[in-house]
């Protein structure tokens, strides 16, 4: 850590900004998780970011994006507190208008979030005052380094010491440091050569960092204990009125690295735009279906869990998902059929579009017809024998087969409104996605990877393909180029799950290309011309080029 004079003005601005998170955190364990500035002003950079670079951001970090986003988010504010701190140094006003200004920007992110009320103000402003006594403190207050230190004063003259030159014989005097030659504190840069000063300033910085980081880890852990863990595990799940039909035996080939035929919670990939994963109590969730519909209904959990519930595997994908990757999984959900509450509440005519509400406020749009045409969309409380997990949308989820997530699969769920797509453009529409997002069908090949180290001789070649509520027919590799050789497929549950593939190869020495397609149930084969995820999920052919030695 430097300890020059611009060094320790940095630091004086970092540790205000330290302070000003920190002490917000348990302030917002009061006001909600979602109040809290740094994750106020990262959902406010979730929304307002270019299509691209969040698009870079999730090819680059996957399912760590969020994480990514926070900690990019606190370098930034990082520097920008050092920054203040250089110029609060020649003028203290500077750094605590800088102060405000973050202030101000953490109370309009956090009030402009989906059901916030005034007390989400408190944090940023709570936070940004002391942060803003902190700054005073350390460059115009008590632990201000002494920007001109105390020299002793002249002795009188003596006999080994020369007179001063007298002003009143024309002899200029020398100034000489004092209380009377001191600039204003904090308008001046700092300049300090005593020891001591610096290590008060250190000491000061350090107890205060300390503080700060105690304060802020202990709101977030009171956060998590106002949580909903406790109340998710003491959720029973009804038993399924039909439940999913059973694996059949050769589903899963488990070979090494092959992705398994049903992907473990633990596994299953998570992308949305919460930064803070939203906590909602069963005991007060509420479902409304509403909108243009002749007969509106209100559910509670407890009204939800008492109707017939149906189980089902389903694999869901993101429409962000590059050609090969892996922001897809297969898993078994439970809950009950959206076409049964949608008859229920009886669509007007021209009512093509429901509109999925999360409690963040988060919106997609599901086209109503698909809703109700028979296929297994669901209302879902459970994923894989027990109650979804917190990050999955606990209490309930939509799972819809054959449309990517971003227009169906609704997590934390509280709202079903009827409209249409001329009238309402959900949260990724006004972005540059396509309204309706059918699933593409897409191939992977999962082994060989590139890193592999392959010998000549017999090399099995295996991956997953999928093509929701049509399935899929036929999977075909090809190498280097050459004929397409069709692989074998093995069975599944369901035209809604993927389906794993596999193919020996008698490999020759040498760097070889791979490449997968697949055709889907309708006849229609897996393109090979190259498109990005944007805008209505990416085309291509899988390929992994290989060395065998």
């Amino acid at each position: 850590m430097s300890t020059t004079p611009r060094g320790l003005a940095a630091l004086a601005g970092i540790t205000a900004a330290a302070v000003a998170i920190g002490v917000a955190e348990p302030v917002a364990v009061l006001t909600g998780p979602r109040s809290a500035p740094l994750i106020a002003v990262g959902g406010l950079v979730v929304d307002v970011v270019p299509e691209p670079l969040k698009q870079f951001a999730i090819t680059l970090f996957g399912t760590y994006d969020k994480i990514a986003l926070l900690v990019g988010t606190a370098l930034l504010l990082a520097a920008f507190a050092a920054l203040l701190g250089l110029l609060a140094v020649r003028r203290l006003w500077i750094g605590l208008t800088g102060i405000a200004a973050f202030a101000g920007l953490g109370v309009a992110a956090a009030l402009t979030r989906a059901g916030a009320d005034a007390a989400d103000a408190l944090p940023s402003l709570v936070g940004a005052g002391l942060g803003g006594l902190v700054l005073w403190a350390f460059l115009a207050g008590p632990l201000e380094v002494d920007p001109w230190p105390w020299t002793p004063p002249t002795p009188p003259p003596g006999p080994s010491t020369p007179a001063a030159p007298d002003p009143a014989a024309g002899v200029e005097a020398t100034p000489g440091p004092g209380p009377a030659s001191r600039p204003p504190a904090g308008w001046e840069p700092l300049e300090s050569s005593d020891p001591e000063s610096r290590r008060r300033f250190l000491r000061g910085a350090g107890v205060l960092a300390g503080a700060a980081a105690v304060a802020g880890l202990g709101g977030h852990w009171l956060a998590g204990r106002r949580g909903v863990s406790a109340a998710r595990q003491a959720v029973t799940l009804p038993a399924p009125s039909a439940a999913a039909p059973a694996v059949p035996a050769g589903a899963d080939l488990s070979l090494a690295q092959l992705a398994p035929y049903v992907t473990p919670t633990s596994g299953f990939y998570r992308i949305d735009t919460a930064l803070v994963v939203p906590q909602v109590d069963p005991e007060t969730w509420r479902l409304r279906i509403h909108g243009r519909v002749r007969n509106p209904i209100e559910l509670s959990f407890a009204d939800l869990l008492a109707r017939p519930m149906v189980e089902r595997y389903v694999t869901l994908a993101c429409v962000s998902n590059e050609v090969g990757g892996d922001l897809i999984g297969n898993a078994r959900w439970l809950g009950v059929p959206l076409k049964e509450l949608l008859d229920e509440a009886d669509p007007e005519e021209g009512a093509d579009q429901v509109v999925g509400r999360s409690v963040d406020g988060w919106t997609c749009g599901t086209p109503t017809a698909v809703l109700r045409d028979g296929r297994d969309a669901l209302l879902a409380v459970g994923m894989n024998g027990e109650p979804l997990p917190v990050e999955h949308g606990f209490p309930v989820r939509m799972v819809v087969p054959g449309l990517y997530g971003y227009v169906s699969a609704c997590k934390w769920v509280t709202e079903l409104e009827l409209t249409s797509f001329a009238d309402f453009d959900a949260y990724w529409v006004p972005r540059g996605w396509s309204a309706q997002g059918p699933v593409k069908t897409q191939s992977r090949i999962d082994t060989p990877r590139p890193r592999n180290r392959l010998t000549t001789g017999p090399v099995m070649v295996a991956g997953v393909a999928w093509a929701q509520h049509r399935g899929i027919s036929r999977v075909e590799v090809r190498v280097d180029g050459g004929p397409w050789r069709e692989a074998a497929l093995a069975p599944t549950v369901s035209v809604d799950t993927w389906v794993q593939w596999s193919w020996r190869w008698d490999a020759t020495p040498g760097e070889h290309t791979l490449q997968v397609r697949a055709t889907d149930a309708t006849g229609e084969t897996q393109t090979g011309r190259e498109q990005p995820v944007e805008p209505d999920g990416a085309t291509g052919w899988h390929t992994v080029k290989v060395t065998v030695r």
